[in-house]
């Protein structure tokens, strides 16, 4: 993704929209993420090197994440614990997926290539949450 759609994104007065924005955003990618493991784990294990049963677990687990994630996006004005959650649990999913990488799994070059670029993402999304979290917290400070 880059700088300007997000920059659209966030274009707005109020930190508020921006945050539920981006709250919204990652709720809508994992859900499309967890489907896709969902409904092709076999052949997206064949592509990535991954074993498919692995696919199948992240996909019903990032299924109630979405959903969590997407239920706090359509909050009035999401609690900041909450938000703090979402920013914490994507900066470990973005460990977690990296020392696996290293650690753990032996996936195909793509699956190494989609395993780093995922994993970018999610921290992308975790500065972008946090960063509205801060700016919504500074206007009503």
């Amino acid at each position: 993704m880059s700088a300007t759609p997000l920059a659209t994104l966030a274009r707005t007065s109020a930190p508020q929209s921006a945050l539920r924005r981006f709250l919204a955003l990652d709720a809508a990618v994992t859900g499309a993420n967890a489907l896709a493991y969902l409904a092709f784990s076999g052949p997206l294990g064949r592509f990535l090197g991954v074993d498919s049963m692995l696919l199948l677990a992240l996909g019903a687990f990032l299924t109630a994440y979405a959903a969590g994630v997407g239920l706090l996006a359509s909050r009035r004005q999401p609690p900041a614990l909450g938000v703090r959650a979402v920013v914490e649990a994507n900066l470990a999913w973005t460990a977690v997926s990296l020392v696996a990488l290293v650690l753990w799994l032996t996936p195909s070059t793509a699956g190494a290539v989609w395993t780093v670029l995922q994993s970018l993402v999610v921290a992308a999304f975790a500065a972008l949450q946090y960063s509205a979290l801060r700016a919504r917290q500074g206007r009503s400070d």
